[in-house]
């Protein structure tokens, strides 16, 4: 990715997200940008402020759901002290106007592709090589023009597997289980590990087509074949597949979603 721009100095930059795979991913695509120097990067909201202040940077990308301290806690800590040219990471878009409401000159809907990121980085750019303060008027204008289609949900996950990045589309998932700080996406073609959490990742999956079964186990109600009763309030999942799971009675009160794509 290229950028029209250039400056006789780079642009001292921070990246903040929780998700590793995600930094990683912004980071690499900064890198053949040379109006832009990454700093540093901050992997939770308090580790941002801090950097934020040592650092003072020109331009952060700021995550906004965050351990600890949000991206927009973030904010009201600093800007007293400093203001940054803010581009906001997010997989939920209803946070946009909010987002310009701290003065963000733009944001970007997980998952993002190099197109959107090379228009949200010359916006940022033009920003900082005029020293101009746009009306938050004009800023919605660039988003309404630019933005990705309205969604709440991921359609698809990033993952990071030896030494290379990839999507998976999470219509091909199947299943996910958890083990610790990581789930694993089971597909038709075999599993993709990826570093986060079965809770976070619940909330940024849709709920009528994805299931929390287990404390382990989230389902795809596209390849459920049957759900059968158990003992104890439980139930047997059968999928499609021929995989068995367990619908555990902690979570039966999410059977209306199976119920639903009948309807």
């Amino acid at each position: 990715m290229k950028t029209r721009l250039s400056v006789m100095h780079p642009y001292p930059t921070l990246i903040i997200d929780d998700e590793p795979a995600a930094r990683e991913v912004i980071r690499t695509l900064l890198a053949d940008t040379p109006a832009i120097q990454v700093v540093d990067e901050a992997a939770n909201g308090l580790e941002a402020v801090q950097k934020i202040l040592l650092h003072r940077p020109q331009l952060i990308f700021l995550d906004i759901q965050m351990p600890r301290l949000d991206g927009f806690g973030v904010l009201r800590q600093v800007w007293p002290d400093h203001q940054p040219t803010v581009v906001f990471t997010t997989a939920y878009d209803q946070y946009a106007l909010r987002a310009f409401e701290v003065n963000a000159i733009d944001y970007l809907l997980k998952p993002f592709d190099d197109i959107r990121f090379g228009q949200s980085l010359g916006r940022a750019l033009d920003r900082l090589n005029s020293r101009s303060q746009p009306k938050i008027e004009a800023l919605l204008a660039q988003l309404l023009a630019g933005q990705a289609p309205a969604r709440a949900f991921l359609s698809r996950v990033l993952v990071k597997e030896q030494g290379r990045m990839y999507f998976v589309d999470l219509s091909e998932v199947e299943f996910v289980d958890a083990d610790g700080n990581y789930v694993t996406l089971h597909t038709a073609t075999g599993k993709h590990i990826v570093y986060d959490s079965l809770t976070k990742l619940e909330t940024r999956l849709d709920p009528k087509q994805f299931v929390r079964i287990h404390r382990s186990h989230i389902v795809n109600l596209a390849y459920v074949q049957e759900v059968e009763t158990h003992f104890n309030g439980d139930y047997i999942v059968r999928l499609k597949t021929g995989r068995v799971l367990k619908w555990t009675r902690n979570y039966r009160d999410k059977i209306q979603a199976f119920l639903n794509q009948a309807g």
